[in-house]
């Protein structure tokens, strides 16, 4: 969802972006899942595509670290990851047949899935959004509220669903009361106070803020030189990465063992990088070196947040998060009607989870403790 690189605004700044149905999900695994966990690679691996949504980055350190540490091939399968871009929309390259799985925000796969695109969500890896709204303290913005008469940013592309639903719920207009900017995908509008407000992903462009120096200090900024609107806690947040895959395709018991095995590999991925943080931060950065260290570091430090805890094993669907997505993606017509039961399935993950379980893994990270990552400058 949203082309990595430096932005020269007096200084350097890393301009990388977020930027990834009503009814109850199938619950039972089909008999084709039930084989135990592959513990050996067989001698021909099978092809997998895996489309991202942007570019490499923390973001997706558990499907690189799943490469890395050889947790595809002990499944037999052979995974390409393929980097997202602007002009990318990764669950249409899933619906077009160009891929196998595909990691996207779900209410951008529903918009698809609504058009037409028969792609399901079977891996609900992030159970947090992690979008914000920052503005600088003396802005005077503490709530939606105080976004009227203001300039807006947004990227657009449909990440500005939860900010439009936040509107709405202030009782705002977003054609009358705010003036909505379209914003690059850093943080350089609102570094120059060309815009009141800007969006941010906790895991991202809020640390492009700290990673700068505030040229009346000399001194890095501080998060208590902004205001921070949390989507989550104002209750119009979003899930957003999730593994989705073609229906007609999950059709094929073959399949369904095929995607257990892949989601199976990609948990102990983002286990890996719960569990094992510094060297999951290097696997990322051997693989897409744009990005300084110290920003993969913040960054992963934050995905972990949006995994960690969770309550039902790792990619399993929290129904109440499904349908307080549903809830604000209808009422802001993102999509005309609450999608059919179909649009998402358990129990490929439940699956999954439950094998790694059975060895001992733990899925759900219940006592996980965030990292304390201090900001870098320029995030090197």
């Amino acid at each position: 969802m949203k082309v990595a690189g430096k932005l020269v605004i007096g200084l350097a700044l890393i301009a990388v972006l977020v930027a990834a149905c009503g009814g109850a999900a199938t619950t039972q695994a089909p008999a084709a899942t039930q084989a135990p966990a592959a513990t050996s690679a067989p001698a021909a691996l099978i092809p997998i595509t895996l489309q991202l949504q942007w570019v490499t980055q923390s973001q997706f350190a558990g499907y690189y670290a799943a490469v890395d540490q050889g947790f595809y091939k002990a499944e037999g399968l052979d995974v390409t990851i393929k980097e997202g871009a602007v002009d990318i929309v990764p669950q249409q390259v899933l619906a077009s047949g160009q891929a196998d799985f595909a990691v996207s925000w779900v209410p951008k796969a529903l918009v698809s899935r609504e058009e037409g695109a028969k792609i399901v969500d079977i891996g609900q890896v992030f159970q947090r959004s992690g979008t914000l709204e920052v503005s600088w303290k003396d802005s005077g913005i503490t709530s939606p509220a105080d976004w009227k008469g203001k300039k807006v940013g947004t990227w657009g592309y449909g990440n500005e669903f939860e900010l439009y639903a936040a509107m709405s719920a202030a009782g705002l207009d977003t054609q009358k009361d705010v003036t909505i900017i379209q914003q690059p995908f850093d943080m350089s509008l609102l570094l120059n106070r060309e815009v009141d407000a800007a969006e941010a992903m906790t895991y991202n462009e809020y640390a492009q803020v700290l990673e700068q120096t505030d040229p009346k200090t000399g001194k890095l900024y501080q998060p208590g030189d902004l205001t921070v609107i949390d989507f989550k806690k104002i209750g119009t947040a979003m899930l957003q990465d999730a593994v989705w895959a073609q229906e007609d395709w999950l059709a094929d018991a073959k399949n369904q063992d095929i995607a257990v095995r892949f989601l199976r590999a990609t948990f102990k991925g983002w286990i890996f990088c719960r569990d094992s943080f510094e060297a999951c931060v290097d696997i990322v950065l051997k693989n897409g070196p744009t990005l300084g260290k110290g920003h993969m570091t913040w960054q992963l430090n934050e995905i972990n947040k949006l995994i960690w805890p969770s309550a039902n094993g790792i990619g399993v669907m929290d129904k109440a998060l499904w349908d307080q997505t549903i809830s604000v993606a209808t009422s802001q017509k993102v999509i005309k009607a609450a999608p059919d039961a179909n649009a998402y399935r358990t129990d490929l993950a439940e699956k999954a989870a439950a094998d790694l379980a059975a060895a001992g893994v733990d899925v759900k990270g219940t006592s996980y403790t965030p990292r304390v990552v201090e900001i870098t400058p320029g995030g090197e």
